[in-house]
């Protein structure tokens, strides 16, 4: 028997408060259990994947950072040291690191190995990537993504890692809304405003290069390994009907994908946060979604999607245990 959405509304709006009183605590349940349909919903096993890629578009200095410091990041993840393995540890979600494609090759008991190359090619002359590595990127999320269903997860947070990849994602966004560069770009982690007007430059010479609305096409000429392995690990998690909580500007430009991919994915998105990232707002906007949080985090690496699983636990307490109007016996 499947649960309507009258059905879980009217469950919601019986609870012992005033109708809409947990704002969207009540928006965010009712989600979770017209994804789930079952009268108990739960957060299992909620694994958190940061996904870690360079860019060629980087050598350009258009990032505070040279692309070297991805690399050491994810040596920094795999050693405890980041803000995601704090937030992790804190509230409970397993972390796995996945290598898409970073620089220097690494071995670690922990890193997941699905490097589609050493870092994509410059995209302002010329496609990030073959049409074969996107398709293996893809299904290399595929195949991790139905490990972790298969052993009891239903719920990923999905973040990334890779020094110039807010380019990636703003030449991603700007081609899908059809909107210049100077639109979308941002400051990324903090840049100065030469180093935004070089790489807005850059990104428009990147969309000059392509004239197509082919979404897989857009990925490999304009996209990053970790935001095509993004693009999977969303349309495989919406396949196994899992809770998918969406970091920042990135992780949102790889949401956006897929959404054109298969629009049946929208209803397993839960979007943690609105970044300082400029084009971010717009592309929420596009996709007439609201964030949950909005806590000037400009950070990436999944940290406002880490922050998002206590909403997503109190939804589901408040769905499952707080008593109805007629345990109590009121009528109103």
């Amino acid at each position: 028997m499947l649960f309507t959405d009258e059905q879980i509304q009217n469950k919601i709006d019986l609870k012992t408060k005033p109708i809409g009183a947990l704002g969207q605590l009540e928006s965010l349940a009712k989600q979770i259990a017209l994804v789930q349909q079952t009268d108990k919903i739960s957060i299992n096993k909620a694994s958190m994947l940061i996904f870690a890629g360079d860019h060629g578009i980087a050598k350009y200095g258009i990032s505070i950072a040279p692309s070297e410091v991805t690399t050491q990041m994810v040596q920094n993840f795999l050693h405890g040291g980041a803000a995601i393995n704090c937030l992790s540890r804190t509230l409970g979600w397993h972390l796995n690191i996945i290598d898409c494609g970073i620089l220097t090759k690494l071995s670690h008991p922990d890193l997941i190995n699905q490097r589609l190359g050493n870092c994509t090619h410059d995209i302002s002359t010329s496609p990030a990537m073959t049409l074969e590595q996107v398709e293996t990127g893809i299904k290399y999320s595929e195949n991790l993504i139905n490990k972790l269903h298969s052993d009891g997860c239903n719920t990923i947070g999905l973040g990334e890692m890779g020094i110039g990849n807010t380019s990636s994602a703003a030449a991603i966004c700007a081609a899908i809304l059809q909107k210049p560069a100077s639109e979308l770009v941002g400051t990324g982690t903090g840049i100065n405003d030469k180093q935004l007007i070089l790489k807005s430059n850059l990104i428009q010479k990147a969309l000059d290069r392509i004239n197509s609305q082919d979404v897989i096409e857009i990925l490999q000429n304009l996209g990053g390994f970790e935001i095509v392995q993004l693009v999977g690990a969303i349309l495989a998690a919406a396949k196994n009907k899992m809770l998918i909580v969406i970091d920042g500007f990135i992780v949102t430009s790889a949401a956006l994908v897929a959404l054109k991919i298969n629009p049946n994915v929208k209803q397993f998105l839960v979007f943690a946060h609105c970044s300082q990232e400029q084009a971010h707002k717009k592309v929420l906007e596009y996709l007439n979604v609201t964030a949950l949080l909005d806590l000037n985090l400009r950070l990436g690496e999944g940290s406002g999607a880490a922050l998002a699983l206590p909403l997503l636990q109190s939804s589901v307490s408040f769905y499952n245990d707080m008593a109805s109007l007629s345990d109590l016996g009121i009528e109103i």
